[in-house]
């Protein structure tokens, strides 16, 4: 992939990225508590969203891309009317730092992963649906499956906890890292699950028996965050320093992106595979261009 540009996004650093389903956007998350929107191509900035009182920690799409969710170390959830670029929903489980969100593919349910190991979901209406005690650890990454009948958390420790929603029953629990599990997701229909360990390794599972099917040695240690290509052809993992892409059928390393900075945690394709955008902890974004 071809560096095709750098610019300043926030201060202190860009914790996560996102593009909109539609590929015309690009938004940011800060630890300046912003939300900021770029132009694609140009990566001008065209909006900027003021509300958390922290560090914007997770973003997450409805599938129309009409609503945004916001999840803040102020320990709050926000959902967002983009059209408006205004806050129309508040929400809060307990009061720890909010990690991770997500939104289900099918627009029906939102997750929070919070320190203190709860998840909580609700619906895109803001009513809760449950609250799960999933570890006694902080979450730092929440997932779900295609049909959001199943949610993946993990956090600090080895294990990723499996969920059955909405009930919030607990499926299964899975083992094969150490330390932490900085980032799982859904891979294939829904019919794997990738899990990132922070000892360097990654673990494919079948998510009809839930047995570890590959286990690939990343030879890079603290990775923060791995995210698929659209076509699930190529991976991105974030390194201290560098971006490493694999290909993610054969599980071979392509490329590595020198990014030359710390914690590359945010990370993004956009929706056609042509860029990827690189967040850091110097608050600039990087953007490459598949070549």
């Amino acid at each position: 992939m071809q560096k095709i540009e750098t610019f300043d996004a926030h201060e202190g650093q860009a914790t996560t990225l996102l593009f909109t389903p539609d590929g015309d956007t690009l938004l940011s998350a800060g630890m300046d508590n912003l939300v900021k929107l770029w132009s694609v191509g140009d990566w001008e900035p065209t909006s900027v969203l003021e509300g958390h009182q922290k560090s914007v920690n997770g973003l997450a799409l409805s599938p129309n891309g009409t609503r945004l969710v916001t999840g803040s170390s102020d320990t709050t959830v926000k959902l967002w009317d983009l059209s408006k670029g205004e806050a129309d929903l508040t929400l809060q489980d307990r009061k720890k730092v909010v990690a991770a969100v997500a939104i289900s593919p099918n627009g029906a349910w939102v997750v929070a992963g919070s320190y203190g190991g709860r998840a909580t979901i609700w619906t895109l209406e803001g009513s809760e649906v449950v609250g799960i005690q999933a570890s006694a650890k902080n979450l730092s990454s929440v997932a779900l499956s295609p049909d959001g009948e199943t949610l993946a958390t993990a956090g600090l420790g080895g294990d990723v906890n499996i969920w059955e929603v909405p009930s919030g029953a607990l499926l299964q629990t899975l083992s094969a890292h150490q330390t932490a599990v900085p980032s799982v997701t859904f891979a294939h229909g829904g019919q794997q699950l990738i899990s990132l360990g922070y000892e360097g390794a990654i673990g494919i599972w079948s998510t009809e028996s839930w047995e570890l099917e590959t286990k690939i040695d990343l030879d890079a240690e603290a990775p923060r965050r791995l995210i698929l290509s659209p076509d699930e052809a190529r991976a991105a993992v974030g390194l201290e320093g560098a971006v490493d892409i694999w290909d993610a059928q054969t599980w071979q390393r392509l490329e590595t992106l020198e990014i030359g900075t710390k914690a590359t945690g945010g990370l993004a394709f956009s929706p056609d595979g042509i860029w990827l955008a690189c967040g850091a902890a110097d608050g600039k974004i990087r953007i490459y261009r598949r070549a």
